[in-house]
């Protein structure tokens, strides 16, 4: 696999482990005990912290990005695995 290749697919991995982390310890103004700006949404969260986001994110695609490359290298899941037409042969 080239480095360009490893370095693309990473990338997704990472942008898609910032969406599954975000709203992870997210808490509201109601939550933290802080008072509301009028107009604010409800669900609006107290503290954004984007550096504690970005490492969470960036652990998860490490590990997911390490499972991948593994399966890519031994070959535990193929597409042979999966059973695309059922009930035809061949």
């Amino acid at each position: 696999m080239r480095w360009t290749s490893i370095v693309a697919i990473f990338l997704l991995f990472w942008v898609l482990a910032a969406f599954l982390v975000l709203p992870f310890g997210v808490r509201t103004h109601d939550e933290a005990g802080l008072s509301k700006v009028p107009g604010q949404a409800e669900s609006a969260p107290a503290e954004f912290n984007p550096k504690r986001i970005a490492k969470r994110a960036t652990v998860l695609a490490l590990v997911l990005f390490g499972l991948f490359y593994l399966n890519y290298v031994y070959g535990w899941v193929s597409i042979d695995a999966f059973d695309l037409y059922p009930g035809s042969e061949g």
